[in-house]
């Protein structure tokens, strides 16, 4: 009966979030070959490049290239873009393709500097003016509170703050809310504690996940966050990456090839094709071996 299957998983594949702190240039057509076939996978939601400053980010500078040569048709998967600031959200909202932007806040004040280069004050005017953006354009805005698990920096840190940023997102029209792992330093009972703690405050958004993880934890960080409620995924084919702007080692991102086989044997992925999966994960492990 159908009615007994398990609520299906909303899964994000992050591309972008693996490229772009990768330690070897990756060329544009190598992006969009990869790209196109993270297409043909089934994910729900692609995080496929970003328009930020190019000094930043030199990794991404050709999303502008890439956006054109991907092939959409008979996708069921939509596209995101990262963006920082308005004179990025402008650039992403140009593209007929992209069905969401993401933007980053931080909660931590000394990553939002040092990831933005702004105040959490300046961030939140951001927000608003790219949100409004968003709806003129008739995108999706999805706000990554970042440092949402606690940071390295020594900034305060509390549950409740994570709680009253979401619930300040959701007053404002945002509908997703992904709490990021940033530099992976999350314990599974943490996740389950604010990931539940967001959800019960936010109805009016759907809270999502983007975690970061060493192997030895992926398990118990997605299944924490899953017994919390939380329906909606981030991560990358084979762990790649992490956030070059944090300043620290990296903790790589939430393994896409470790989640797929151990969600489609639940039944939560109906749309996953495991021969085009398998595929992506082969040429992820061309593109990013070092």
């Amino acid at each position: 009966m159908n009615d007994t299957l398990p609520p299906p998983l909303i899964l994000v594949e992050c591309p972008r979030d693996a490229m772009q702190g990768f330690n070897k240039p990756i060329d544009t057509a190598t992006k969009v070959a990869y790209l196109n076939q993270l297409l043909q996978v089934g994910f729900d939601v692609l995080d496929c490049g970003s328009f930020v400053s190019p000094k930043a980010i030199p990794q991404m500078a050709d999303t502008a290239e890439v956006l054109p040569r991907l092939q959409m048709a008979g996708s069921r998967t939509q596209l995101l873009v990262i963006v920082a600031n308005e004179r990025g959200a402008q650039e992403a909202v140009d593209f007929p393709t992209v069905s969401f932007l993401g933007y980053p806040f931080s909660i931590s004040p000394t990553f939002q500097q040092r990831n933005a280069n702004s105040t959490l004050a300046q961030s939140w005017q951001r927000v608003q003016a790219i949100h409004q953006l968003c709806l003129n354009g008739g995108k999706q805005l999805v706000v990554y509170l970042s440092m949402a698990f606690g940071n390295p920096y020594g900034d305060a840190y509390q549950t409740n703050t994570v709680v009253e940023w979401a619930d300040k997102l959701a007053n404002l029209g945002v509908r997703t809310i992904a709490l990021a792992d940033t530099v992976g330093m999350a314990t599974p009972q943490q996740v389950n504690t604010v990931v539940s703690a967001a959800i019960a405050a936010t109805s009016a958004a759907h809270i999502g996940v983007h975690l970061h993880s060493t192997p030895q934890l992926w398990l118990q960080k997605v299944e924490a966050a899953l017994a919390a409620g939380c329906l909606r995924f981030d991560g990358a084919i084979n762990g790649v990456g992490g956030c070059p702007m944090a300043g620290n080692a990296l903790v790589g991102n939430m393994d896409t090839a470790l989640m797929v086989p151990h969600w489609l044997a639940q039944n939560r992925l109906p749309h996953i094709q495991p021969l085009a999966m398998q595929q992506a994960v082969q040429m992820a492990t061309g593109i990013f071996s070092t």
